[in-house]
C-alpha cells in the first residue's frame, strides 16, 4: 500500500484567541475594581458632627445631595480623619437640609449640587461579578467537553471532516496488492462521475460499500484512494465520534451528518471502524447499549429509509464483520460487501514496489525473492519490512539500501530481534543447539514439512532459539499430512533434548512446542474431521471468543463418552506423532549431531548449509558483509590500476548484497 501522507502541523490560532478572549474578559472587571476600590480609598468618610465641625470652619468647597441623603462634597484644605486623610468626603445626613444649614452654606459659598439616587455603573458590576464569572467558567468548561466542536450546544453536530482540494492525495496508483476491491470501488467512482452509463440499462446507485478484511490490509487506504480519485465531496469520520457522553447525540450526529451530505450530493461519506456503532442489537450479557442502539436505529433509517439519500453513497470499513448486525449488511444498506484480504505473491511484489517506488535500492535486490519469502503478510506488515530494512541500512552507514539489509529485516520482523547481550551457559548453549537440530532434522526428513529457512541459537524475541520454515507458494488449505508432519516438527525439539541428555534433563524450552501442538491435535480431531475414529463431525464449540454474550445460548453440549472419547484420539494424534519424532531423529542421529555443531560454530544455518549437511559435506566457509562500507569509490582512493586486495577467504573483498 502507500505511505501515509504527513499530517501538517496542528493549529493553535483558535485555541489561542479563545483562552485570550476569557483571559480579557477576567481582566477588565479586575482592573476595574482596582480602579473604584483606588478612588474610593481617597474618600474621607464624615459622621454628622465632623461634617458639621468643617462646614462652622467654612473648610467645606463643594457638595451633592441625592434624593437619599448621602452626600459627596470636596474639603477647601486637606482633612484627615481616623489615619485617612484626604479633600474629598463623604456624609450621610439624619433627614434633609434646614433652612438654617442652607443659609449657613450660601453664607460660606458652598457650591450646591444634587442628583437622583441610584447605582453606579462600577457599584452595579461589582454586586454582578460574581455572577458572570460563574457564568463564564460554565460556558467555558461546557464548550472544553465537546471534543468535536468548539461552540457550545454544538455536541449533536458531525465530527467528519471534509477533505478539501489542498489534502495530499493517495490514488489507486499508490495501492497495491487487492485488484478486486480497487475494481469494485472504481465502478462507484464512475457511478458518480457518469450515472447515465448505468441508469440507461436499469442500473441504480449503490447505497453503500462495506469493507472487510484483517488488520493492516489496506481498507482505509483504499477509502483514502478513492477520495483521491472521486473529484467529489468526502467525508471521513470515525466509528467511535458518534458516541458521546449525552443521550441523543450519536442519532443527531448521524442525522447531521447525512443532512451534510445530502446537502453535497452526490457525494460519498466513509465511516471508519463501523463496528464500534452497528454492533448487533440486544446481544450483551447485560442487555443491549439502548444509546448504542438508538444510533444504530437512525443510521439504518438514514441509509435506507422513508426518505431516499440519492447521491450519498455510504462507504464503511471493519475488521469485524460477525459482530454487525444483519439490517446493516442487507442489500440496500450495504450493497457491497468487498473482502480487502491479505495479499498474495503477486499482491506483495506490487505491494513492495510501491513502497521502494522512492528509496534508493541497491541492484542486489530482489523484490521477487522478497514477495515469496512473505507468506501471509499484509500490506502494513511489508510497509514495516521496508522501513525496517532503511533504518538497517542507515545503521549500517549503507549508501543503498541491500538485500542483507531487506534479508536481515524480515528476520527481525519475523522471528523477533536478536538478544545478543543475552549470556548463555555453554551446557544451556549445547542444549539449545540439540534442541532446535531436532526441529530441524523433523522438518527435512519428515514429508510434508515446508522447506527449511533458517535455524538459529540467538536468543530472539521471547525465545532461546528459531527453527523457521518458509513455504514455497502460497497455500489456502492443508492436508493431513502437512499437519501430521508439523506436529512432528513441533516435538522434535524434545525429543532430541531426551535423546542426547537423558529422560532426567529435558527442560521447560519445549512449552511453546507442546501448546502449538496440542491446539493443532485437537483441532485436528474437533473441527478439522481428520481423526477416524471420531468421524467428519465438529466437537464442541469453534473456540471463538464469546461476543456479548451472544453465544452463551448457542453452545453445543458435548456428552461425557464424546468428550473422553475426544481427548483419547487427541492423546493418541499427540503420541503418535512424539514417538514418530523419535524414530527420525533416531535413524538421523548423525545429521542431528552435525546440525547442533554448526550451530555452536556459527549460531546461525540457513538452507544451503542445510543442504551440504545433508549430502555429507563440509560448511562453506561463511563471506561476511561489512557493515561500514566506504562512502567515497575506491577508484577516487587509488586512480592507478592495481591487483585486488585478498578477502576474507583469498578472494576479492565482497560488496554489500
Amino acid at each position: 500500500m502507500s505511505n501515509t501522507p504527513q499530517k501538517p502541523p496542528r493549529n493553535l490560532s483558535s485555541t489561542s484567541k479563545t483562552i485570550a478572549f476569557w483571559v480579557l474578559v477576567l481582566l477588565v472587571p479586575v482592573a476595574f475594581i482596582q480602579f473604584s476600590n483606588a478612588r474610593a480609598d481617597a474618600r474621607v468618610e464624615l459622621n454628622v458632627s465632623q461634617y458639621e465641625q468643617q462646614l462652622d470652619a467654612n473648610n467645606v468647597a463643594a457638595i451633592n445631595i441625592s434624593s437619599d441623603r448621602h452626600v459627596n462634597g470636596d474639603f477647601r484644605q486637606k482633612v484627615a480623619v481616623d489615619g485617612h486623610s484626604g479633600k474629598k468626603f463623604h456624609v450621610l445626613l439624619p433627614g434633609p437640609l434646614t433652612e438654617r444649614e442652607r443659609d449657613q452654606l450660601r453664607a460660606n459659598k458652598v457650591v450646591v449640587a444634587s442628583s437622583e439616587a441610584g447605582q453606579s455603573f462600577g457599584t452595579l458590576l461589582i454586586a454582578w461579578l460574581p455572577v458572570i464569572l460563574i457564568i463564564a467558567i460554565w460556558i467555558f468548561i461546557f464548550r472544553q467537553m465537546q471534543a468535536g466542536g468548539n461552540k457550545a450546544f454544538s455536541f449533536g453536530k458531525s465530527k467528519a471532516k471534509l477533505l478539501s482540494g489542498d489534502t495530499p492525495k493517495i490514488t489507486f496508483a499508490d495501492v497495491a496488492g487487492c485488484d478486486e476491491a480497487k475494481v469494485e470501488l472504481q465502478e462507484i467512482i464512475e457511478f458518480l462521475k457518469d450515472p447515465q452509463k448505468f441508469t440507461k440499462l436499469g442500473g441504480r446507485l449503490p447505497k453503500g460499500a462495506l469493507l472487510v478484511g484483517p488488520p493492516g490490509t489496506g481498507k482505509t487506504l483504499l477509502a483514502k484512494a478513492v477520495a483521491g480519485e472521486a473529484g467529489r465531496p468526502f467525508f471521513s469520520m470515525s466509528g467511535s465520534d458518534f458516541v458521546e457522553m449525552f443521550v441523543g447525540v450519536g442519532a443527531s450526529r448521524v442525522r447531521d451528518l447525512f443532512e451534510q451530505g445530502k446537502a453535497s450530493a452526490p457525494c460519498i461519506i466513509f465511516i471508519d471502524e463501523i463496528d464500534a456503532v452497528g454492533r448487533h442489537r440486544g446481544a450483551g450479557l447485560g442487555g443491549g447499549h439502548d444509546e448504542r442502539e438508538q444510533t444504530l436505529n437512525q443510521l439504518l433509517v438514514e441509509m435506507d429509509g422513508f426518505e431516499s439519500n440519492d447521491g450519498v453513497i455510504l462507504i464503511a470499513a471493519t475488521n469485524r464483520p460477525d459482530v454487525l448486525d444483519p439490517a446493516l449488511l442487507r442489500p440496500g444498506r450495504f450493497d457491497r460487501q468487498i473482502v480487502v484480504d491479505a495479499p498474495d505473491f503477486r499482491g506483495r511484489e506490487g505491494i513492495l514496489k510501491v513502497h521502494l517506488r522512492n528509496k534508493p535500492i541497491a541492484e542486489d535486490v530482489d523484490v521477487v525473492a522478497i514477495a515469496k519469502g512473505t507468506p501471509g503478510m499484509a500490506g502494513a506488515d511489508l510497509a514495516n519490512l521496508v522501513n525496517e530494512g532503511a533504518l538497517l541500512a542507515a545503521r549500517r552507514n549503507h549508501d543503498k539500501i541491500y538485500m542483507v539489509d531487506f534479508e536481515d529485516a524480515k528476520d527481525k520482523v519475523m522471528l523477533g530481534t536478536e538478544r545478543k547481550s543475552l549470556v548463555m551457559k555453554e551446557e544451556e548453549r549445547r542444549l539449545t543447539a540439540y534442541h532446535e537440530g531436532g526441529h530441524a532434522v523433523c522438518a527435512m526428513m519428515v514429508k510434508g514439512n515446508d522447506p527449511l529457512h533458517k535455524v538459529t541459537i540467538v536468543p530472539r524475541g521471547r525465545a532461546l532459539g528459531v527453527a523457521f520454515t518458509l513455504p514455497e507458494d502460497d497455500r489456502v488449505s492443508v492436508t493431513r499430512e502437512q499437519l501430521e508432519a508439523r506436529l512432528v516438527m513441533a516435538y522434535g525439539g524434545r525429543v532430541a533434548e531426551e535423546l542426547v541428555f537423558g529422560h532426567d534433563h529435558v527442560t521447560t524450552g519445549a512449552s511453546g512446542d507442546i501448546q502449538q501442538a496440542t491446539s493443532i491435535a485437537r483441532r485436528y480431531v474437533s473441527q478439522w474431521g481428520l481423526s477416524d475414529s471420531i468421524g467428519p463431525i465438529l466437537v464442541g464449540d469453534n473456540e471463538q471468543e464469546v461476543f456479548l454474550g451472544q453465544q452463551l445460548t448457542s453452545r453445543r453440549a458435548v456428552s461425557e463418552r464424546t468428550a473422553q472419547a475426544v481427548d483419547d484420539e487427541v492423546s493418541r494424534v499427540i503420541q503418535q506423532a512424539y514417538n514418530r519424532a523419535k524414530e527420525v531423529l533416531t535413524t538421523h542421529r548423525a545429521l542431528l549431531d552435525a546440525i547442533a555443531a554448526g550451530l555452536l560454530e556459527r549460531e546461525t544455518l540457513i538452507r544451503d548449509d542445510f543442504d551440504r549437511l545433508l549430502r555429507g559435506e563440509p560448511l562453506a566457509a561463511r563471506v561476511e558483509i561489512p557493515t561500514n562500507p566506504p562512502t567515497v569509490p575506491p577508484a577516487a582512493v587509488t586512480p592507478e590500476p592495481r591487483r585486488p586486495a585478498p578477502g576474507l577467504l583469498g578472494g576479492p573483498e565482497p560488496s554489500p548484497a
